[in-house]
């Protein structure tokens, strides 16, 4: 009898199963798209609307590794293959489905005066050469319109950015000639404060913004040469609001709530953000992204300058100790997840309208899992569809919303210069009271 029962029910559950598949609407089952549906939605939205990456480090790594020989590294070749390897090639950026990058003529802080210039000019050229060597691929644009023209022709833009106020050196004149040849953007400090604006890693020295710092600001504007808030510290962002009539970006920066690094965008900045109808483009550098990595790295830090005193910078005992510290401590990976999870709060703070993408490719050799190429960014649209993001959200964040900030910008450069001359004054006439105030000989330290 027990045994009689026992299959009566088995074929009552059989009999459920079958009901449940064949007259349960699909409506419900279509509520719950399957990875690969995402992933073509995914491709579709990247189809239609050009993804705008904000930053990428490339025209540096054809400096540090050949020397701008394009002969010596070609681009169409995968340079994944290489010892370290490049994140970013054209067939990686095709499998990415990029549409327009940013390309960074960085330079670093260390390098003044005409050198600064020179190298920054050199990054520039790097960027028409690769145009040049590869025209089925890359095409130079300056606007909105040339992004969206080129997008449709099947190219990929190349935009030109610059890293560092330092690139100026300290010349209006000099920020004029960069936009002439490309520049669509400044990032106003690298690392290194500068005496006219401060920098979120290092020690203040202007308060935010001097006179002088508020004028670069002002004929940015008039240029329409974007206003870039990564890297500065608070001060200077707040006092770059104050200033700009036109949006602001953050090519390469992720919200401070989520990972507390000083890189990262607090969020009373989120606010006057959306107040300026600027964009905030998430970067995936690990220790940006993920809290716990911050914190390792942090600790290793402290840890390695407590060993140098202990040895007294004996280097060969401060490796061994190190080894033996990171065998006790291993290293925490960043995660794609992460990444999102600072969409998700810029998002929730602020709005998607005020969200884009800014990798840090061939900037970092520190990713998050899952996104440690160019070729991956649809892997992270993907996420946020399987989050809940609609294809409008997702279009937005990959381009939308950069070419409405870019159109914005070029909006208010064009009314400027019907009103505004170039301006003439200098960092010596400007900040000549900031310089022989009380506390001028102490400024930096």
């Amino acid at each position: 009898m027990a045994r009689s029962t026992t299959h009566q029910i088995c074929i009552g559950i059989i009999v459920l199963l079958l009901v449940a598949f064949f007259y349960v609407p699909n409506s419900l089952f279509a509520e719950s798209p399957v990875p690969g549906e995402y992933l073509e939605r995914a491709r579709e939205v990247l189809g239609e609307v050009p993804l705008i990456d904000g930053h990428n480090d490339v025209p540096w790594q054809y400096r540090a590794r050949v020397n701008y020989n394009l002969d010596k590294l070609d681009f169409a070749s995968d340079l994944s293959t290489l010892d370290p390897p490049m994140h970013t090639d054209i067939n990686r950026l095709r499998k990415g489905l990029v549409g327009a990058q940013f390309w960074s003529v960085y330079v670093p802080v260390s390098y003044e005066g005409a050198l600064s210039i020179q190298a920054t000019k050199e990054q520039i050229d790097l960027v028409y050469r690769l145009n040049e060597r590869y025209p089925d691929t890359f095409k130079l644009a300056l606007t909105a319109d040339d992004i969206e023209r080129i997008f449709a022709d099947g190219k990929i833009s190349s935009l030109i950015g610059m890293e560092g106020g330092h690139s100026i050196e300290n010349s209006l004149a000099v920020l004029r000639a960069t936009y002439e040849l490309g520049a669509r953007y400044m990032t106003i400090t690298h690392w290194r404060s500068l005496e006219w604006a401060d920098a979120a890693t290092d020690a203040p020295i202007a308060g935010g913004l001097t006179p002088f710092g508020e004028e670069v600001v002002r004929e940015m504007n008039r240029l329409g040469m974007m206003v870039d808030l990564s890297h500065v510290a608070p001060s200077t962002m707040h006092a770059a609001f104050d200033v700009t009539e036109a949006p602001v970006i953050f090519s390469h920066s992720s919200a401070y709530e989520v990972c507390r690094h000083v890189r990262n965008v607090p969020d009373d900045v989120l606010k006057r953000v959306r107040e300026n109808r600027g964009i905030v483009m998430v970067c995936f550098l690990g220790s940006f992204v993920s809290e716990e990595l911050r914190l390792w790295e942090e600790a290793r830090s402290a840890e390695r300058r407590r060993l140098m005193r202990e040895h007294r910078d004996d280097r060969e005992l401060v490796e061994r100790d190190m080894r033996s510290w990171r065998e006790r401590n291993p290293r925490p990976d960043a995660t794609l997840e992460q990444v999102a999870d600072h969409i998700d709060h810029i998002r929730d703070v602020i709005g998607v309208e005020y969200i884009g993408i800014g990798g840090d490719y061939d900037g970092t050799t520190s990713l998050p899992v899952g996104l440690g190429d160019v070729s991956t960014y649809p892997k992270l649209f993907v996420e946020l569809l399987r989050r809940g993001y609609s294809d409008e959200d997702v279009a937005r964040i990959a381009g939308l919303n950069m070419l409405r900030v870019m159109r914005e910008v070029e909006n208010v450069a064009a009314r400027l210069q019907r009103t505004r001359r170039p301006s003439e004054a200098t960092i010596e006439e400007l900040d000549a009271e900031v310089r022989s105030g009380p506390d001028a000989d102490n400024e930096g330290n």
